[in-house]
C-alpha cells in the first residue's frame, strides 16, 4: 500500500501547513534543532525549531540550515513573554517561515502581527477554556495535549481532551500526549483531530542530538517510569522519575530559590538576555499569569535542568522530560521511519477497520 494515499489521511492539517503527512514534530527545548526539523519535513510532516533556548542569531542560523536541507515547510517554536519576541517574529516573517508555534497562549497582539505577515499561529492548550480563548484571538489552528504529554502538561486525558476541543472550536486540532504510531493517529483522527504532534517519539530518533547514554535510559523506562512534578519551575512537569527529581521534590523552597536564581542567571548567558530585558521579562511574568518573584525566579529551572542532561548529558544534575509513551518506547529508527511507519500503519488500520484485507502490520508501529 503507498502511503498517505487513504483519503482520510489527507486532513486539514495537511492543507493548512502545506505538509504531506498530518503528523507534527515539537519544539522541544535543546532538542528541535535544524536537524530534527529538517529530517521530520523531509519525511512529509511538520518540523518544528525551538527557539526559546536560542539568541536571535542563532535562531536565524538555525532557519538557514533547516533551508539548506529541505525546500518543505517548517515551523519555529516561539516564547511569547520574550522581551525580543518581535525580533524573533520579523526574523520568521522575512525567512517565510510557515508556522509559528507557542507553548503557552501567545497573545492577541502577537497573534494579530504574525497572521497579518502569512505565518499559521498554532499554540499548544490543555483545557477546553483555552482552546476557545485562543480561537477568539484567531488562531489557525492548536496542539490539545493530554495529561499523557511531557513536559508541562495538564491533568486531563488526551482521549478526553481531544473530543472537547474539536467540539468547541473550528480549527483545526492537532491531538498530543500518547502518540507514537499509526494506530494512535487513527484514534485522532476518529476522535475528530486533524493530525497528531509528538516529542517523546522523535527524541528517540538516530538525527536527535540527544547523548546517546541518555537515550538508552529513556529507553529503559517503563510506563510507570514517569512522575509530574512542580518541583522543576513551579508548573507541572512531565519527568523521568531519577534520583534528582526524587530530591528535587524532598527539598524545600529554601533551597530551591537560590538554585533558581542561580539558574536564571545562566540561562540570561546563554539567550544573551541583558538583565534590564531579563527584569522586563520577569515582570511580564508576574503580570499576565499571577506568579511571585519566586516563581518567577523559578521558571529558568527547567530550561536549564533540561540542558543539563539533553545537551551536556549529566544526569545527575539534569532532569529528563518526558511522555508516558516513552514506556512503549524500544527503538531508535530514523525519523523517516517514524513518520513513514505511523503513514503506514494507519494505512493498514484503516484497511482493517473496512475489512479490506492488507499485508501489512495491523498494529501499525514505525518501520523497522
Amino acid at each position: 500500500m503507498t502511503a498517505g494515499t487513504h483519503p482520510a489521511l489527507r486532513t486539514r492539517a495537511c492543507r493548512l501547513f502545506g505538509v504531506e503527512h498530518p503528523v507534527v514534530q515539537t519544539g522541544m527545548g535543546w532538542v528541535a534543532g535544524a536537524r530534527l526539523t529538517a529530517a521530520t519535513s523531509a519525511a512529509g510532516g511538520l518540523g518544528i525549531i525551538a527557539s526559546a533556548t536560542m539568541t536571535v542569531a542563532e535562531l536565524g542560523h538555525a532557519v538557514a540550515a533547516v533551508r539548506d536541507r529541505t525546500d518543505r515547510p517548517f515551523g519555529v517554536n516561539l516564547r511569547a513573554d520574550s522581551p525580543d519576541v518581535d525580533d524573533r517574529i520579523a526574523l520568521l516573517v522575512r525567512e517565510g517561515v510557515k508556522v509559528a508555534s507557542f507553548a503557552q497562549a501567545p497573545g492577541e497582539r502577537v497573534v494579530k502581527s504574525l497572521k497579518d505577515a502569512g505565518v499559521v499561529v498554532m499554540p499548544t492548550i490543555g483545557a477546553r477554556r483555552h482552546a476557545e480563548k485562543v480561537a477568539a484571538w484567531g488562531v489557525d489552528a492548536v496542539i490539545a495535549q493530554g495529561a499523557e504529554g511531557g513536559g508541562h502538561t495538564g491533568t486531563v486525558p488526551t482521549s478526553l481532551l481531544v473530543p472537547q476541543v474539536v467540539d468547541a472550536v473550528d480549527v483545526p486540532v492537532i491531538a498530543a500526549g500518547g502518540f507514537f504510531d499509526g494506530r494512535g493517529l487513527v484514534a485522532a483522527l476518529a476522535w475528530g483531530a486533524a493530525g497528531v504532534a509528538m516529542g517523546t517519539r522523535f527524541l528517540l530518533t538516530r538525527e536527535s542530538t540527544v547523548p546517546e547514554a541518555v537515550k538508552s535510559v529513556y529507553l529503559g523506562t517503563p510506563v510507570t517510569g514517569t512522575v509530574v512534578t512542580k518541583s522543576i519551575d513551579g508548573y507541572p512537569q512531565r519527568v523521568v522519575r531519577t534520583d534528582l527529581v526524587e530530591h528535587l521534590e524532598g527539598s524545600g523552597r529554601l533551597t530551591a530559590l537560590p538554585r533558581a536564581l542561580a539558574n536564571a542567571w545562566r540561562f540570561r548567558s546563554l539567550t544573551g538576555t541583558s538583565m534590564t530585558a531579563l527584569a522586563r521579562e520577569g515582570r511580564a511574568m508576574k503580570r499576565s499569569q499571577g506568579l511571585t518573584w519566586a516563581q518567577v525566579a523559578m521558571a529558568a529551572n527547567a530550561a536549564m535542568l533540561t540542558k543539563a542532561a539533553l545537551v551536556d548529558g549529566d544526569l545527575a544534575a539534569g532532569v529528563l522530560p518526558t511522555g508516558q509513551v516513552v514506556g512503549v518506547i524500544d527503538e531508535l529508527p530514523t525519523v523517516a521511519e517514524v513518520v513513514g511507519g505511523i503513514i503506514d500503519g494507519a494505512e493498514a488500520t484503516l484497511a482493517r477497520l473496512a475489512g479490506v484485507p492488507t499485508d501489512e502490520t495491523p498494529t501499525g508501529g514505525t518501520a523497522p
